[in-house]
């Protein structure tokens, strides 16, 4: 039996943050767009939760910002950490040149049923759950589209131009044969949830001591939590046992004494392997890759999410006139990596030194670390906690909505 077709002018496999933002800006503008999500819903536990003042200045942008904070979230205006016997004031984000001087932790599903939502009320907007993109059509060594399978069966869709906005395993950049390099990561996180009471801190909080780190995070009534590992290291964790892994996380937090027993097997316990990695060319002719799928990111700073919504934005910004009126080049594929390799570079390369001269370090010290002299002058001098609340929130070369609105939503 033949497979079923359609024709679209984008598809986009992938429903994560860079493929559903960039869906709804072009289905926005009026550009016709296929969004493929291969799971039923957005439902995964333990992905990336911060939304980052960046990302809350581009949904002001689309006027939508009202209406996004009524979503369930809690707000990180500050971040601390406390390395060996100090604890130190790092970063304090209400004084950002932007509308939320926050960082909105929110479930990374509502986040994307926000953005699905918008999108659906433009008629240019298709997206399909639990259609999987498994391979590309090609013709004349082009890209000119890709075969998905769904529950009906089969599908080819025929685009002017595909995008990889499938993660940092993309099936889309295999298929094309873009090589990527490999940065290296000297850690895994191990993610759990505690409960969290109204009497504990607020800040968003990291524990740092010899031979292990914890980072808090404050999501209402529990503690999303990372305790970092060596890389590969998680047969040893176990095989030391569960109940020792919990002695271990009471040593950084001894005040969820009351509730660690909450972790009662490994199930509890997810494993996020760490990569750090970057395509050396992003797109084909007919394909670009963006977000993950271009470039892997260290959960050092919760920059992930936020980076590919700023690659989606910028690839609507180039793509939307030029999808219109079906006159896609490869000059606009590779102005979008153009533009979007700088602060990609720069946020890899401080997560990568953070790695090596921080992480590394103390992953395979057996001395209780000292806080660095940077990092207490930091600490004393408020001022000084503005300069990496910008770094973090908002980066390099923000980008701004200039996709037009096409006509009125539904």
């Amino acid at each position: 039996m033949p497979d079923s077709s359609i024709t679209t002018k984008c598809c986009i496999a992938g429903g994560g943050p860079a493929g559903m933002m960039l869906g709804f800006l072009l289905a926005r503008a009026g550009v016709d767009v296929v969004v493929l999500e291969k799971h039923a819903d957005f439902f995964r536990d333990f992905r990336g939760d911060t939304v980052h003042p960046s990302t809350l200045e581009l949904i002001y942008e689309l006027g939508l910002l009202d209406e996004f904070l009524k979503v369930p979230h809690q707000k990180i205006e500050k971040l601390s950490a406390q390395i060996g016997g100090e604890r130190i004031a790092m970063a304090d984000l209400r004084h950002l040149p932007t509308h939320c001087k926050f960082i909105a932790m929110m479930p990374q599903w509502d986040f994307l049923d926000f953005l699905a939502k918008h999108g659906r009320r433009y008629k240019a907007f298709d997206l399909r759950m639990k259609a999987e993109a498994k391979e590309l059509i090609e013709a004349d060594g082009r890209v000119v589209g890709l075969r998905a399978d769904t529950p009906a069966g089969a599908l080819a869709i025929r685009a002017d131009l595909v995008i990889g906005c499938d993660g940092r395993h993309s099936t889309m950049r295999e298929r094309a044969g873009l090589k990527s390099d490999d940065y290296g990561a000297p850690m895994d996180v191990l993610w759990f949830r505690l409960t969290r009471k109204s009497s504990d801190d607020t800040d968003a909080f990291g524990h740092v001591e010899a031979g292990k780190m914890l980072v808090m995070l404050d999501r209402g009534d529990y503690w999303q939590c990372a305790y970092v590992i060596a890389k590969d290291g998680i047969e040893q964790v176990k095989a030391k046992g569960l109940g020792a892994f919990r002695d271990s996380v009471l040593t950084m937090s001894p005040f969820l004494g009351d509730r660690v027993g909450e972790l009662k097997s490994w199930d509890d316990i997810k494993l996020l392997s760490v990569t750090v990695d970057r395509l050396q060319k992003w797109w084909r002719p007919g394909l670009l890759c963006i977000g993950d799928a271009a470039h892997a990111m260290s959960p050092i700073g919760g920059v992930g999410i936020n980076m590919a919504v700023q690659d989606a934005v910028a690839a609507a910004n180039r793509l939307a006139a030029p999808l219109e009126a079906g006159k896609v080049t490869d000059a606009d594929l590779q102005a979008i990596q153009q533009r979007r390799t700088l602060p990609v570079r720069f946020t890899q390369w401080l997560q990568l030194t953070i790695q090596k001269r921080l992480i590394s370090r103390v992953l395979t010290s057996e001395r209780r670390p000292k806080p660095p002299l940077l990092f207490k002058l930091v600490g004393m001098f408020p001022l000084l906690q503005r300069v990496p609340a910008r770094v973090i929130a908002v980066g390099i070369r923000p980008e701004h909505v200039h996709t037009p609105e096409a006509g009125p939503a539904t």
